[in-house]
């Protein structure tokens, strides 16, 4: 026996030695550093900014030189000189070329700064990606945060109703109650139950959702103990919109759209030159040496890049609409997506009255019921009465949530929490 005690006791410390793998339970901020670092979205947009500096490499160099050989043999013996054989010398002729274009200095300056223009926009693009992808990333953050919260409201729904069947089914021992209020006691127990099932199942897809977004393959779990409102909300609206007019990455890349296509427009009118190509000759015919200049140069007649040129110019205009649209545009969200705001934030400030309400009052009846002072309706309908409350306190945490995201997403600032 005790050898058998002293089994157990070792496999138990063996249980206790070996770690156990835990969930990684995320905040919101914690969910987006994450996704900033691992997405695999922003991963391959984030090539692109390497894509658009090799561009800017190409840009600073210079045209090759070209080589050129051309021989020519003498094909008939009875022209021969002499009794010379067929490879000499005497009956070659023989034409070395070597020429390079030379590009004008203005044209491989403006290569330059159009390739420096599209590294920034590329740079502000990603930004703006990233602004997106975070909010999307918060979005179902807080999907995820909302279901873990239906969830705790249904196990403690079930742990009222599971206590108060018991003392039920005790009850109907002593034949305080009939069996029908056990019933009616045991139904919506069943049913939250149900409910319990089905929710479980939701909350796991949205972690897995989270997930592929986050581009973690540890296990994670959300918070419901951690602030969300980590950055302030200003009080002015014209302030904030002053600000999001100047900072926000999608303004920010329509400005370097702008930026780029007048550097474009440069670089078009200077490819309407003509690029020369100047090289030297040396030419041995027969042993005779001689020695020549290589130059050509395409004559602006007809083609002087004039479609390139107005291209450039409707390029710019489309970008300043563009730029006037999404700063129309980002007025119109500030302003919404604040009143919207302000008033979730009084909507759920106003539930958890109610909520803390409907608490006292399920405790109040409940204690009554027990002491025989009201009906076995009068508790399942209070039960309900919370149930439903507290419901949509967090349905209206959420709106209020997602409003706040909404407005972090408008202003820019999303990318900050």
């Amino acid at each position: 026996m005790k050898h058998l005690r002293s089994f157990f006791i070792a496999i138990w410390l063996l249980n206790v030695s070996i770690p156990l793998s835990a969930q990684t339970v995320l905040s919101l901020s914690d969910a987006l550093s994450t996704a900033k670092g691992n997405n695999t979205i922003l991963k391959a947009e984030k090539l692109n900014i390497n894509i658009s500096q090799s561009d800017l490499i190409t840009s600073r160099l210079r045209p090759n030189p070209a080589f050129n050989n051309q021989s020519l043999q003498l094909a008939k013996s009875s022209y021969y000189s002499g009794d010379t054989k067929w490879y000499n010398p005497l009956n070659r002729q023989v034409w070395w070329q070597l020429t390079k274009p030379f590009q004008w200095p203005s044209l491989r300056q403006n290569k330059i700064d159009f390739a420096t223009q599209e590294v920034k926009m590329t740079e502000n693009n990603y930004f703006e990606i990233e602004r997106n992808l975070v909010f999307d990333v918060a979005n179902k953050w807080l999907d995820a945060w909302r279901i873990k919260q239906l969830l705790t409201t249904l196990q403690q729904a079930q742990l009222n109703l599971d206590s108060l069947v018991t003392i039920q089914k005790a009850r109907l021992r002593n034949q305080v109650i009939t069996t029908t209020e056990l019933m009616r006691t045991q139904i919506p127990l069943e049913q939250y139950n149900l409910q319990l099932k089905t929710t479980r199942q939701e909350y796991k897809n949205a972690i897995q959702e989270l997930k592929f977004m986050l581009g973690t393959p540890d296990s994670i779990d959300v918070s419901t103990n951690t602030a969300i409102e980590t950055l302030s909300v200003s009080n002015q609206t014209d302030s904030l919109l002053e600000t999001v007019l100047q900072s926000r990455s999608d303004i920010k890349t329509i400005q370097s759209v702008i930026a780029v296509s007048e550097s474009n427009i440069k670089l078009q009118k200077s490819q309407k030159w003509p690029i020369p190509e100047l090289g030297a000759i040396w030419n041995p015919q027969n042993t005779i040496p001689y020695l020549g200049f290589f130059g050509t140069i395409q004559l602006p007649l007809f083609s002087r890049n004039q479609g390139g040129i107005d291209k450039s110019y409707f390029l710019k205009q489309q970008a300043q609409q563009n730029l006037q649209t999404v700063q129309l545009k980002v007025t119109t969200e500030i302003t919404a997506g604040y009143q919207t705001y302000q008033l979730q934030k009084e909507t759920v400030s106003r539930y958890a009255q109610i909520l803390q309400q409907s608490r006292e009052v399920l405790r109040s009846v409940r204690y009554a019921y027990l002491k025989g002072g009201t009906t076995l309706i009068d508790l399942l309908e209070a039960q309900r009465s919370w149930y439903d409350t507290q419901q949509l306190y967090y349905d209206a945490q959420s709106t209020y949530y997602q409003s706040y995201l909404r407005l972090m997403y408008a202003t820019g600032l999303i990318t900050q929490l």
